[in-house]
């Protein structure tokens, strides 16, 4: 019997008014295992009302009680982190080791929700005039709303709701429709914990139920991480609609390696941080730029490397690489590498054939390395969003910099390099959100904020860290002047206030 998915409205699963169901595989096998409510904008309607009711009582709830809830949740979501791993894994394919390091860094933000005491703490200055105190505070928005991508079904939400709720703000998710079941998984931690029905409510769908929260009036704020187009047109939509919006977009992350610098650990990088996860992932390294006579040994030292890894089902143990999340995506991925010769790339590994036995209907492609490619090249210009690496070469580091800058992205960089004076001019120069030293993924720790540049970020904050309470606070500024009770009467006076 399928499994069937539904909404979390209220604390409680709902189906759903729609009758609207969609398909969730297994991309190893490419069989129909769930399927998974579509939202109306009833449905949505619904979740909103539910979350605007909560937040009547949660917004005005004690940090002590929201704080308390976050620990709680902590301890069950360790205590079930391999059940949603095994989750994900059977619905995005990444292996278990790389689903449970999704559960980990997500548990890093919650972590931050544990202690949001601290961010929230707000100023004092007393005494500015005679007998005034001025004072700032941080409030809740009310419902805020998070839409997320496939590629992190768990941890891209926790990026989002344990920070907006530990703010005193409700929530309702949209998660991607592709691997849905972690979400609900976490819906009902987030239940036993203690969380107040209606706190944080997850409604499943396409288009209908985005378009619904980007337009309801009663949702303040919208976090969204995915592709460039879909965070301008959320960014773009939200924002005409009076919202407070921080989209995310895509990438094509760039990996300079300088001649002085240590070929065998940048090859180990490279592959580590272009393969991983299939290459699923906005903070991939998908371009290595290789400055001066290094090219063709680092590009072996590469392909030895890929030539290595072992492709099959995310639940075994020993593979190292799963498939890709649809049919329809693995062929997107694989006509980058089918169409590169003619554009001018040399194809030094080939992964477009790959299958594995047993699994012959899983979404399977191998690795693919692309060397001499030019910046004219699709697989250069667009974030494939697979298992495929393209190298570039320059004479100099001038050069490197300038084609890292002229891209249109600025999601993360990094630079290989034994020389600190070259990484730290590097650091400074090159426009991206976060830089990486001789290391290749430099996704910053739940306490620093995550966010690219340019059209990899769309909106004023980065996500989690200080960027994400203030996101989803804002600021009350108060001025107080209690009188004396030996204070005479002074009077009526129209003239400008006193400062001194």
């Amino acid at each position: 019997m399928t499994k069937i998915v539904n909404h979390w409205i209220g604390g409680k699963t709902v189906e759903g008014a729609s009758g609207t169901h969609g398909p969730v595989t297994n991309p190893a096998t490419g069989e129909v295992t769930t399927k998974v409510a579509f939202a109306s904008v009833e449905d949505v309607d619904a979740a909103v009302a539910a979350a605007k009711e909560a937040y009547l009582t949660w917004g005005q709830s004690s940090l002590a009680q929201r704080t308390s809830i976050m620990f709680k949740f902590r301890a069950l979501l360790d205590a079930h982190r391999d059940e949603i791993a095994e989750l994900i894994t059977a619905e995005h394919g990444k292996v278990h080791g790389d689903a449970l390091g999704e559960v980990a860094r997500g548990l890093e933000i919650v972590d931050l929700a544990c202690g949001i005491s601290v961010q929230l703490k707000g100023e004092l200055s007393t005494q500015v005039a005679s007998r005034v105190d001025v004072s700032s505070i941080r409030q809740p928005l009310g419902v805020v709303a998070g839409i997320t991508p496939f590629n992190f079904p768990a941890m891209v939400p926790m990026w989002m709701f344990p920070i907006a709720i530990a703010c005193g703000n409700t929530f309702v998710l949209k998660p991607s429709e592709k691997d849905p079941s972690a979400s609900l998984k976490i819906a009902e931690l987030l239940s036993e914990a203690g969380l107040p029905d209606g706190v944080f409510n997850v409604v499943h769908g396409d288009k209908v139920a985005v378009d619904r929260l980007l337009e309801h009036p009663d949702v303040k704020a919208v976090s969204f991480v995915g592709s460039t187009p879909i965070a301008r047109y959320i960014h773009t939509t939200a924002s005409a609609n009076g919202k407070r919006v921080q989209a995310l977009g895509g990438a094509k992350n760039h990996m300079l390696v300088l001649p002085d610098a240590d070929l065998d650990a940048a090859a180990d990088a490279a592959v580590s941080a272009a393969y991983g996860s299939a290459g699923e992932r906005c903070m991939a390294i998908s371009a290595v730029v290789a400055v001066g006579a290094i090219g063709d040994e680092l590009v072996e030292k590469i392909r030895e490397r890929a030539e290595k890894i072992k492709i099959g089902p995310g639940d075994d143990p020993t593979s190292e690489m799963g498939p890709l999340i649809t049919k329809v995506h693995r062929d997107k991925v694989a006509s980058y590498v089918e169409g590169a010769a003619a554009e001018g790339c040399e194809v030094v590994l080939d992964g477009t054939g790959h299958t594995v036995d047993g699994f012959e209907d899983g979404h399977w492609i191998g690795i693919s390395l692309l060397d001499k490619v030019p910046t004219s090249a699709k697989a250069y210009q667009d974030e494939i969003f697979g298992p495929v690496l393209t190298v570039l070469r320059t004479e100099t580091y001038e050069e490197a910099l300038d084609l890292i800058n002229a891209s249109p992205f600025g999601n993360g960089t990094a630079i290989f390099t034994r020389d600190g004076g070259a990484a730290r001019r590097f650091q400074l120069e090159v426009e991206a959100g976060m830089v990486g030293v001789n290391v290749p993924i430099p996704v910053p720790v739940g306490y620093h904020s995550f966010g690219g540049w340019k059209d990899s970020l769309f909106g004023d904050h980065h996500i989690y860290g200080n960027d994400g309470t203030h996101f989803y606070t804002r600021g009350k500024v108060v001025t107080t002047r209690w009188p004396d009770p030996a204070d005479a009467p002074a009077g009526v006076d129209l003239g400008f206030p006193r400062n001194h």
